[in-house]
């Protein structure tokens, strides 16, 4: 899972730092610099996929641009930009940064490409550090373990420049059998980087929901598109058994969101005119009197939207990044609480870490003062104009903030950005 992300020289940004949790609220005024953090997960994203850098970032005729393309990827007037994503490894025994330098002028290429490995043991703090170069993420295979950076045994400091069976040997705590086990789980773990890396970036989803797209029928496809034009085929693609499951989940929750007499939601394919499949609801509001099913042509923008989100989060792989910009775009001030329920809810049980941003105070109310710790301020410096990410607990008088004002009333009557400007 993706951990932290680091923007140096980024569109708006000099140096940023963004760490992710099962849940991270992106908050910010108008063109601060939150919809170019999403970017930067997107452009990563392609690049796991196998892009080259200048059509991840200029798109081509399947692909479309990340805003401003190449000319405006790198903070003016720079010519690079440094992405940086900290990935961890399984069961938390390793963790993985990922790192790309991208000229974008006059010529776009990589200047530098390369993972930092560190391994954690169960029974005492080992940390190495192992610089690999990669140039094209899907083609790096690990070389011999070389370049060392940081080592570190228990407390025991050990040299830089040594071959990792040198450092073993060199602390006296270790015996050949425990030398041999950290041996081979460090040498497995190092393979598996690449993959771990791959698998985060290229489950990131950048959900954006357009309801217009989603009326239509869709083909079958077995991954949901960023537009959601096509989660009617998504769900009819799954096995029977877990599309049933699925199908009563969202059934449950868009009752309860909607309003009130929605009981159940389905896909089916158009088997006759073979148009693809079509999303559908039921409505009851006199017991035993059903309504004709309604078609996805006819559902409101908002069900469409929160039908959307669900999907993504009741189908996508375990493990996987969710990104939803501007998730209360038409929520009812009422159904907020639900709807923070609804997330916490299926993200902790299939895993899935979820990154959203928004500007409703009535939902930043509802997620609580726990949420605190994974709220995250997208600003502008007063001076030179670069975006800045600051933790909200951060901020100088953030105490005195919360003691005055709920989360909610922070962001509709500006405390945050009185706060940080005095700040700088």
């Amino acid at each position: 899972m993706l951990k932290q992300l680091i923007l140096e020289n980024w569109k708006s940004f000099r140096y940023a730092e963004l760490p992710l949790d099962p849940l991270t609220v992106l908050i910010g005024t108008n063109a601060s610099g939150k919809s170019n953090v999403v970017e930067a997960l997107e452009f990563l994203q392609r690049i796991a996929r196998g892009e080259n850098i200048e059509t991840a970032l200029a798109g081509d005729k399947t692909l479309p641009s990340i805003r401003g393309g190449v000319e405006w990827a790198a903070r003016k007037p720079e010519t690079k930009f440094t992405l940086k994503a900290l990935v961890q490894g399984e069961d938390e025994q390793a963790d993985y940064l990922y790192v790309i330098n991208i000229q974008t002028l006059q010529l776009v290429k990589i200047l530098e490409e390369y993972i930092e490995f560190k391994l954690f043991t169960e029974n005492r703090v080992f940390n190495y550090i192992d610089t690999i170069n990669t140039i094209n993420l899907r083609n790096y295979f690990p070389s011999n373990i070389s370049g060392l950076k940081e080592v570190k045994i228990g407390h025991i400091e050990i040299e830089e420049n040594l071959e990792i069976h040198e450092i073993l040997n060199k602390n006296k705590e270790i015996n050949d059998e425990e030398f041999e086990k950290i041996y081979n789980k460090f040498l497995a773990l190092k393979h598996q980087g690449k993959n771990f890396i791959i698998d985060a970036l290229e489950n990131i989803l950048i959900l954006n929901p357009i309801p217009s797209k989603m009326r239509d029928y869709s083909h079958l496809c077995e991954s949901i598109k960023s537009d959601a034009s096509n989660i009617a085929s998504v769900l009819v693609a799954l096995p029977d058994e877990q599309k049933a499951e699925v199908e009563s989940t969202l059934s449950t929750y868009i009752k309860q969101l909607a309003a009130g007499g929605i009981q159940k939601v389905w896909a089916e394919e158009d088997s006759e005119l073979r148009r693809g499949a079509m999303l559908y609801y039921q409505e009851e509001w006199k017991k035993g009197y059903n309504l004709p099913k309604i078609d996805a042509r006819s559902m409101s923008d908002v069900t469409l939207r929160f039908l959307a989100i669900f999907t993504a989060l009741l189908t996508r792989p375990e493990g996987s990044q969710i990104v939803i910009e501007e998730i209360d775009n038409g929520l009812h001030p009422s159904r907020a609480e639900l709807l923070v329920r609804i997330l916490r809810e299926i993200g902790e049980k299939r895993k899935i870490d979820i990154l959203l941003t928004t500007h409703n105070p009535a939902l930043l109310d509802a997620l609580g003062p726990e949420i605190v710790p994974f709220v995250v301020v997208a600003h502008r410096d007063s001076e030179t104009g670069e975006s800045k990410l600051t933790l909200l607990e951060d901020i100088d008088n953030f105490s005195k903030l919360f003691a005055s004002y709920s989360l909610g009333d922070m962001t509709t009557k500006g405390a945050i950005e009185r706060s940080l400007s005095r700040n700088e």
